[in-house]
């Protein structure tokens, strides 16, 4: 399944023009569209008021187990399953994020899919596509260079230089930004202070994008940003320094979801891009809410693991956009399983049940956190060629232990046909079984014991560790009247502790709580545990180094 292999792919793929995907799909006039160039179009937010009389479909979480190098295929079984599901007469909507230029140019790559479940142009969509992080980033720096002026002058109120709080982001990973002084050159340059970047995608105006329920929503959140403190330690906002307005405009486009379609031409809302480890890790709600009004059967997904996308899917989004999902999808993989049951990466395409079932904890525990939040769940195998019987056996027997169902998929190789079966199963589950949604913890308990629900309920943890410093700040964010925001928890994918390293499902550990953020304009706190970084680094050796035209001017080396 190599990249090349994937690219070659998409650029063989024979695109219809996207007006005839929302007239024909989806029964929109395709006057209604902004369109950007031929494939792509965004769909004005104006546009839900001719479908607010429309039955909502049904929802459907992709997630998958804790990830590993040998991949799971999320995004790929996403696509798939919607592609699947169209073909058994579901009329279906892929709902997802957008790729971020940091992971492209990287390590993981783009987030369009693999194989013959992809969504299309993919180069474009994995680039600039509709211009939404830029649009993003611009946002959120004018408003760092709009709090920088306001310290110039001396502006009223008088934010104290050693407690601004807002940073600068990019797209790109540099770990050399992630400390950085600015104002240095002479009292006309600014006061001189530390400051910091992180990657777009941790950006608080990308989560608030993806929450915001409207423009006028989008604003009073964009106002509701923290900025930082007086001397007196008074909070300052971003509405204090009349920032809102001029954000809310750069956003104005990026606000509507961007319409895009699979290789098998079906429909595809693509549109922000939160991480799923340093963010809440979910598509927009105005994305998810015009699908569900567009078809009857919308599969969307959560980044990273279930213990962090899902998790947050559920008690953040849902909680805030009164969502109820119909069904969940666990994507997983024999040769991931493996190893996360110790097996050496060199020997993944060998039989090893052994280490298989080392590492079929993970995905069982998984299992067992969905079950919490009371939606029925499906096991989704995203199939290699090197998977044997006995493997896939010992799977199956270990999902219906848990009272869950196993389907092997095959939709990299064969798009929405190799997800037909997997589609049935989920379109069986939807119609048949009740969904008993409800969050993992109410509003009204205290911010730390959200945090210890989350990591001794989802983690596997024993306890959270929260020194006092941190605790001081959690007291004065309730008193001050934040305590009823959902946590954040910004966290390692890669273990259910905060270890990268601690494979499969551990147990005996403690989460730290080094650092607690105020999310005023997302409206939830974020935790920030372990060594989590919010500015990603580039690897030892980059996905950029890789990636160039061709003599034809073909983009090659992306995905």
């Amino acid at each position: 399944m190599s990249s090349s292999i994937n690219l070659e792919i998409a650029n063989q793929a024979r695109l219809l023009p996207i007006s005839e995907i929302a007239r024909d799909k989806l029964g929109l006039d395709p006057d209604l569209l902004e369109l950007y160039g031929k494939y792509k179009a965004k769909i004005p937010l104006s546009t839900m008021d001719s479908l607010g009389y429309q039955q909502d479909g049904k929802l459907i979480l992709v997630t998958a187990i804790s990830p590993t190098k040998a991949g799971e295929g999320k995004t790929t079984t996403s696509i798939g399953l919607a592609d699947g599901l169209n073909r058994i007469g579901a009329k279906t909507i892929v709902a997802i994020r957008e790729p971020s230029l940091g992971p492209c140019f990287g390590m993981k790559g783009g987030a369009c899919g693999g194989g013959y479940a992809q969504v299309a142009p993919m180069t474009d969509i994995n680039l600039h596509f509709t211009g939404d992080f830029h649009a993003i980033t611009a946002a959120h720096n004018l408003l760092a260079a709009m709090v920088s002026n306001h310290l110039h002058w001396g502006h009223t109120p008088n934010i104290d230089p050693r407690r601004v709080t807002w940073g600068r982001v990019q797209d790109v990973n540099d770990r050399s930004l992630r400390n950085i002084v600015t104002g240095l050159g002479g009292k006309s340059n600014g006061y001189v202070g530390e400051g910091r970047f992180d990657i777009t995608a941790a950006s608080e105006v990308m989560a608030i994008l993806c929450l915001a329920s409207d423009m006028k929503d989008l604003e009073r959140r964009l106002g509701n940003i923290k900025v930082g403190r007086t001397a007196e330690k008074d909070m300052v906002f971003a509405r204090d320094i009349k920032a809102e307005g001029a954000m809310s405009v750069l956003l104005k486009e990026a606000l509507n979801p961007n319409l895009v379609q699979t290789l098998e031409h079906n429909p595809a809302l693509i549109h922000g891009g939160p991480f799923g480890n340093i963010a809440h890790g979910c598509n927009s709600i105005v994305a998810t809410k015009m699908a569900l009004k567009l078809a009857d059967y919308v599969v969307t997904e959560a980044g990273f693991g279930a213990d962090l996308g899902a998790e947050k899917f559920f008690n953040i989004k849902c909680r805030k956009a009164g969502l109820t999902p119909a069904c969940t999808v666990v994507v997983a993989t024999v040769k991931a399983l493996k190893l996360h049951g110790g097996a050496q990466e060199t020997t993944l395409e060998k039989e090893d049940l052994a280490a298989l079932k080392l590492g079929l904890p993970n995905l069982l525990r998984h299992l067992e956190n969905m079950k919490k939040f009371g939606v029925p769940a499906v096991v989704a195998i995203n199939q290699f060629t090197s998977d044997t019987p006995a493997e896939l056996e010992l799977i199956e027997r270990s999902c219906q232990e848990l009272g869950v169902r196993m389907v092997v998929s095959n939709h990299w190789a064969e798009g929405g046909k190799g997800a037909k079966a997997l589609a049935e199963t989920v379109r069986n589950i939807v119609d048949s079984e009740s969904s008993t949604f409800s969050v993992l913890y109410p509003d009204d308990i205290p911010l730390a014991e959200k945090m210890r629900a989350v990591a001794r309920e989802i983690y596997g943890a024993d306890d959270v560790e929260i020194p006092q410093t941190v605790q001081t700040r959690l007291t004065e964010l309730e008193k001050n009247g934040y305590g009823h925001f959902p946590v954040c928890v910004a966290k390692t994918q890669y273990s259910f502790s905060t270890d990268p390293a601690r494979k499969g499902a551990p147990t005996g550990f403690t989460v730290p709580v080094r650092e607690v953020r105020l999310a005023m304009g997302a409206e939830f706190v974020v935790a920030i545990t372990g060594d989590i970084m919010t500015m990603p680094g580039l690897p030892r050796v980059p996905a950029a180094e890789a990636i160039g035209l061709d003599d034809d001017g073909q983009i090659v080396g992306l995905f």
